[in-house]
């Protein structure tokens, strides 16, 4: 999967969020915290590929805002 953007989100958010999204059937993969990406302590990374513009909508909606270019 070309990575192409992520949101930072708490571990205890893991959960509701995956299910949301394999239910939405849309691309992604969860990261723990690494020196490439800005993650809080406690945080971890949902990364997408880039997306259909109706299905990065969804997302952002999901997320509440625009999620954080991956770093190429």
């Amino acid at each position: 999967m070309e990575k192409s953007f992520y949101y930072p989100i708490p571990w205890g958010d893991v959960s509701f969020l995956k299910e949301a999204l394999i239910s939405m059937e849309l691309p992604f993969a969860i990261e723990q915290p690494s020196d490439r990406l800005e993650l809080a302590a406690g945080e971890v990374a949902i990364i997408f590929p880039d997306l259909h513009v109706r299905d990065y909508n969804a997302v952002r909606e999901l997320f509440g805002g625009h999620g954080k270019r991956y770093p190429g």
